[in-house]
């Protein structure tokens, strides 16, 4: 067993960690301030081939393996989790989605400008649309229709709480085209954002990840070809569940960079800030804050190496998925609030980034499965 990164993986990590200090961090408090979607930095990342990391090369991507994914992530999240969300939903659920399960035709078409994240030299990245106003956590409860029309179906329908709502070209829809059947069916449909009957909703004014591009979506007699639906009929459930499972790794790697994003902040200061005389790293509540928070970050760490590591290895990643997410969420959580309470009042105010990385944790235990959500999936795994 080595706990070694390989000579690729660690240029891909500095690559990565150069890119957040150098085009992510000037700027980010204001984009958070102003809930600005970071365009340009998603753009650039995209020329780093950041945006199809694990897409095969013959479709526009990198071909990198989900370790190298994972650190990407990290760094990137240590500076502006608003830009990884995006980063990340394009990758593991909308990129991974179709290289997995799409067919020929909906590779060439949608995965290799996907996976570029640029079409024609304009942004071009997709978002997954599952959850809906009575359908979150329980994801079978559809009240979006595909009506099968023969050659083509018929969508009607709101989602919301949608990352990228607005700045993406292509969804990836999940919709109830029988319901009689229940979760078998499900369809995914593959939609693109410039096609009649579709509407972007106004943008959620969030508590954290502000700059990220949240929206409703609405679908009207949105006419999608045959062509676009994603596997056999009723795959579009098995499709959504085996699509999340890697994108809680990216979550997950999401969490982990926001937990170590604010502990470097919390170390640094503490070595600069006096209080009774010494640097308050002399103080030992403040060295017994910094032990916990390392060590709960290095198992963090280990538990995303793990999940990525199963899926490079093609062996079931659900469990050790879930595990990593659960626990690097609740440990971003944790150790950012923990970061806020070592810089004391300063870290209540922006300029300290420490409170935005605070509350840019709390959504890594809601989105892509609440905390309770990976708890059932876990012990399902563990009580077989």
């Amino acid at each position: 067993m080595h706990f070694e990164l390989t000579e690729e993986q660690l240029m891909i990590q500095k690559a990565a960690r150069d890119f957040a200090q150098n085009e992510c961090l000037p700027g980010v408090i204001e984009r958070d301030e102003l809930q600005k979607f970071p365009q340009e930095q998603i753009s650039k990342l995209a020329d780093l081939g950041f945006m199809g990391m694990m897409v095969k090369p013959e479709y526009g991507g990198s071909g990198m393996d989900t370790v190298s994914y994972v650190l990407a992530m990290e760094e990137v999240s240590k500076i502006d989790a608003s830009v990884s969300v995006c980063m990340s939903v394009n990758n593991s659920l909308v990129c991974y989605g179709l290289q997995e399960f799409g067919t020929e035709e909906q590779k060439q078409k949608y995965l290799t400008p996907l996976a570029q994240g640029k079409k024609d030299g304009e942004l071009y990245i997709g978002a997954f649309l599952l959850s809906e106003p009575e359908a979150g956590s329980d994801a079978t409860s559809q009240q979006t229709t595909a009506e099968d029309k023969g050659d083509h179906y018929v969508i009607n329908g709101i989602k919301n709480w949608i990352t990228n709502g607005n700045s993406a070209s292509v969804y990836l829809v999940i919709a109830q085209t029988d319901r009689a059947k229940g979760s078998k069916g499900i369809n995914a449909f593959i939609v693109e954002k410039s096609w009649q009957g579709v509407t972007v909703g106004a943008k959620e004014n969030k508590l954290g990840i502000r700059g990220s591009d949240t929206h409703s979506i609405s679908f009207q007699d949105v006419k999608v070809p045959k062509e676009n639906r994603i596997g056999e009929d009723g795959f579009g459930f098995k499709f959504a569940m085996k699509t999340l499972a890697g994108g809680r790794i990216g979550i997950a790697a999401q969490a982990l960079g926001i937990a170590s994003g604010a502990y470097e902040l919390a170390l640094a200061y503490s070595k600069q800030r006096k209080a009774f005389g010494k640097e308050i790293m002399h103080h030992q509540a403040i060295q017994f804050k910094l032990a916990d928070m390392a060590t709960k970050i290095e198992a963090a760490r280990l538990l995303c190496m793990k999940a990525a590591w199963e899926k490079d290895n093609h062996l079931d990643y659900t469990l050790s998925s879930s595990m990593a997410k659960v626990f690097a969420s609740e440990a971003a959580m944790w150790t950012a609030t923990e970061a806020v309470q070592v810089h004391g009042g300063y870290g209540f105010v922006k300029e300290f980034h420490v409170e935005r990385l605070m509350r840019d944790a709390k959504i890594t235990q809601i989105y892509e499965g609440t905390s309770e959500v990976q708890r059932i999936v876990i012990s399902r795994s563990i009580l077989k």
